[in-house]
């Protein structure tokens, strides 16, 4: 490696949106040039995200793995569907595990490690793609990735600086597996320096070759049980297996309407309802009638969502186990209810309605024929448990750090249960017909992210790469972190009214990053226009 750069240095850059009639957005280059090449070959726009997930494995290793889990709504031509294809508890997995193993005033799973891991569902998320919507041999989609694991790429910008940032932690570098998977000549590497993945791609290929099931009841199965039982998980082959044959499920979408349109994200586990309580309650006020950046507005925004989250953190986990269902939580009377609550004139702190908290990628790709795909999956946290399969190349999620010890709640840890999670697809219809497949990735800023986008193009008219650029805020415990390029006298303004504004220092999550593809008019002849966000690395790619 040698170069005169100093690769830290930069300026605030503006991007355009893209316009084609078949676009991949993702947050890295080669994963949307290896979903585009699908679609050049006569695939479709599943094809292309089945393609750049597998590739984006490889080439964002903090955010995603071969042991990530997923979501998914498309648009097939006609209809919409949802695909759940978040991974479940092992059989063995109760309160009383997680307290006998971590102590009696444990309340949660531990953050990292195998008690982290839930069987990971994204390989099986993919097969069930392919196997609906799939045209292209299962085989040619894991090829790129494949390619690029065995002969290497060369590490980007903001890729090493979430690497580094997730590496400088014990608690991930000291687990099973890690420092051999990524940290190559005993540290993680540098800029511009090349990483190859010989092991994933051994597993990829595996995938490829049985379309997803000897990761599940097969070879690489085994390597995973065998590695949790030597490091003190409860993982086991019946575990997996188990996944493969009933796991990823097609739930179809809950949605809300605003200004016009209806906002689709996936039932819960997942925490998209957040966006449609928080969209359902801003519905009740004009905003556009409000300076887009001005005090009032933002105010208004960070009220609906502090409502929101105040619901879905009490009511929202397993569908299977909740008290209340997504219909109560949306009811139209509820949630005006809920916005009258809100005072413009300060802030609140809020509690839940009806009463007696990621590394993640996310990418969207569309087709001329009208396709359209809505794709995330996630090993949360920054290379998520930090545990890696050796050989295999298998870098596992910790999502069930997202479960409570808690009995009296319905995200409460059980055998065979999903716990709450962070990732959310999106999906943007109007007249029951498609106009923007879209996510903003990044933990709890997601759906703060879905908000603050859709706010900015249907109410203000901003185009989707302006509303990407726009600098955000995020709301967390007590407070309001806004980004850098947030106004001075807005912060202020907001601060008059009782809001903690303060600046926010996750180096990894910060404060989203998202991609979008809006429709046009008829795909085949004037397409749609991307935007993929400069937060990250990646790139909208049309032809």
């Amino acid at each position: 490696m040698n170069h005169p750069f100093d690769w830290s240095a930069g300026y605030a850059s503006r991007r355009s949106p893209v316009f084609a009639r078949n676009i991949v957005s993702t947050s890295h280059p080669l994963a949307a040039q290896a979903g585009l090449a699908q679609i050049q070959a006569g695939g479709n726009a599943v094809d292309a995200a089945i393609a750049a997930a597998a590739m984006m494995t490889i080439v964002e290793p903090c955010s995603n793995g071969l042991g990530s889990d997923a979501f998914c709504i498309l648009w097939d031509g006609k209809q919409l569907h949802g695909l759940n294809a978040s991974g479940t508890a092992p059989a063995a997995w109760t309160p009383e595990y997680f307290r006998r193993k971590h102590g009696a005033d444990a309340k949660t799973p531990p953050k990292r490690g195998w008690d982290a891991v839930t069987v990971p569902g994204a390989v099986a998320g993919w097969a069930a793609l392919h196997k609906r919507f799939g045209k292209r041999p299962f085989a040619e989609l894991m090829a790129p990735a494949i390619d690029i694991a065995e002969r290497g790429y060369a590490v980007p910008v903001i890729v090493q600086h979430k690497w580094t940032a997730a590496a400088s932690l014990a608690e991930v570098t000291q687990q099973p597996g890690f420092a051999e998977a990524f940290l190559p000549r005993g540290r993680e590497p540098a800029v511009g320096e090349r990483f190859t993945f010989a092991a994933a791609a051994r597993t990829l290929r595996l995938i490829a070759e049985t379309k997803g099931e000897a990761f599940y009841r097969g070879e690489v199965a085994a390597a995973i049980a065998a590695h949790a039982k030597a490091h003190g998980g409860a993982m086991t082959e019946a575990d997996l297996a188990g996944y493969f044959e009933g796991g990823p499920e097609w739930v179809g979408t809950i949605s809300t309407g605003y200004r016009g349109h209806e906002l689709h994200e996936i039932p819960p586990n997942g925490q998209g309802i957040a966006a449609l309580i928080a969209l359902g309650i801003l519905e009740h006020f004009d905003v556009a009638s409000l300076p887009v950046d001005g005090v009032a507005s933002q105010h208004l925004q960070i009220e609906a969502m502090k409502l929101a989250f105040a619901d879905v953190y009490r009511y929202v986990g397993d569908a299977r186990a909740m008290k209340l269902t997504a219909a109560q939580m949306l009811d139209a009377a509820y949630l005006k209810n809920r916005a009258a609550l809100i005072d413009a004139k300060r802030a609140q702190d809020y509690g839940p309605g009806h009463g007696p908290q990621g590394g993640t990628i996310y990418l969207t790709a569309a087709d001329a024929s009208g396709m359209m795909v809505s794709f995330i999956q996630s090993n949360y946290m920054g290379f998520g448990s930090g545990v890696v399969v050796p050989g295999y190349g298998v870098s596992l999620q910790n999502r069930g750090h997202g479960f409570t010890l808690d009995a009296s709640r319905a995200n409460v840890v059980a055998p065979g249960k999903r716990p709450f999670h962070t990732i959310i697809p999106a999906f943007l219809t109007k007249d029951g017909a498609p106009v923007m497949s879209f996510g903003v990735m990044g933990g709890d800023m997601q759906p703060q992210g879905h908000l603050q986008t859709l706010v900015r193009m249907l109410d203000y008219r901003q185009q989707p790469q302006a509303a990407c650029d726009a600098p955000r805020w995020r709301v967390a415990t007590g407070l309001v972190n806004a980004e850098q390029g947030f106004s001075p006298e807005t912060a202020a303004g907001l601060r008059a009214l009782g809001h903690r504004v303060e600046p926010f220092a996750d180096s990894y999550q910060d404060y989203g990053a998202g991609q979008f593809i809006w429709r046009l008019g008829d795909p085949a002849v004037e397409g749609y226009a991307a935007a993929s966000d400069p937060r990250r690395d990646g790139q909208a790619a049309g032809c």
